[in-house]
């Protein structure tokens, strides 16, 4: 009787114990960090995720809810753009922020999705004039801490 007990706990520790490291291994592909409160858009909230591809390519995902439209800024902007600050220390302009804002939407909602070949140790957005320019100008909107 003792016996079938022992073998059924060691079953239960072995199966939990299995379920906890599938977990662990599918939560560990991917990094997910919040953007730090904004002294520029104080409202906007947001996170980014970051997750390694079978390529060895970084599948960028960022989602931001009220991001109020550039326009609104001081001084007023044209747009959104996304910096990848790279595991060498490089900074990258990824891209351009969609927002979506208008009579329907409720909350501002900005999103961004992008693959880079960089690997990404913080990602933030300025607001600027051109989303080609080379460089990030000084007005960041939001930002990330190192991950």
């Amino acid at each position: 009787m003792k016996r079938t007990q022992f073998k059924t706990l060691a079953k239960s520790i072995l199966l939990g114990t299995l379920t906890a490291m599938l977990l662990f291994s599918f939560s560990s592909c991917a990094t997910k960090a919040r953007f730090a409160i904004s002294s520029v858009v104080p409202a906007a909230q947001g996170y980014v995720k970051v997750k390694k591809d079978k390529n060895n390519n970084y599948a960028i995902k960022i989602e931001i809810i009220n991001l109020a439209e550039s326009s609104r800024l001081q001084p007023p902007r044209k747009t959104y753009v996304v910096w990848l600050v790279s595991n060498k220390d490089e900074t990258r302009n990824i891209g351009q922020v969609n927002t979506s804002s208008g009579t329907f939407s409720r909350k501002l909602k900005a999103s961004f999705s992008t693959v880079s070949s960089f690997n990404p140790v913080k990602i933030f957005i300025t607001a600027e004039d051109d989303p080609a320019i080379l460089y990030p100008s000084t007005q960041v909107v939001l930002s990330t801490n190192r991950f």
